[in-house]
């Protein structure tokens, strides 16, 4: 199938096309982003819808967003997209921020603040960071659940 000008991807659900520069979600299961498999989805509903079909056990979808240009790959005239570098994978929000916000709001019925979501990335990322030094301590290449205790 044919993409628009200004398309990143289809979404794999729904084939709705995804913009450059937009959020989109991939499954937090590695066999569904695979970059054979590759996986994309323009909403939660999306990677909502395809979850029974993977049969997966425990999943959520990981938001992220698109680049926001492409690139010519000169070897066989196929378009390659940007990749981050560490430099942008600090600043990235690594939380689904209506989700926080749903749940915030049905707890206790408050709003949460945007400045919340940047905040819970950083913290997140000083886990993340731990759990892998814990990893690598017990001279594994894996993270695991423990690695966060």
């Amino acid at each position: 199938m044919e993409t628009q000008p200004g398309t990143w991807k289809l979404c794999s659900s729904c084939r709705r096309p995804i913009g450059l520069n937009t959020l989109y979600w991939t499954c937090n299961v590695s066999t569904c982003n695979r970059k054979r498999t590759g996986l994309v989805f323009c909403s939660v509903e999306c990677w909502d819808a395809h979850v029974p079909m993977a049969n997966h056990r425990e999943s959520w979808a990981l938001e992220n967003r698109s680049p926001k240009v492409l690139e010519p790959n000169l070897d066989n005239n196929e378009e390659r997209e940007y990749t981050m570098s560490d430099e942008n994978t600090e600043k990235e929000v690594l939380i689904v921020a209506s989700k926080l916000k749903n749940y915030i709001r049905a707890k206790s019925g408050m709003n949460t603040s945007a400045a919340v979501i940047d905040v819970l990335s950083d913290k997140i990322r000083e886990l993340c960071d731990q759990a892998v030094e814990a990893a690598k301590r017990d001279g594994r290449k894996t993270v695991m659940d423990r690695d966060f205790g």
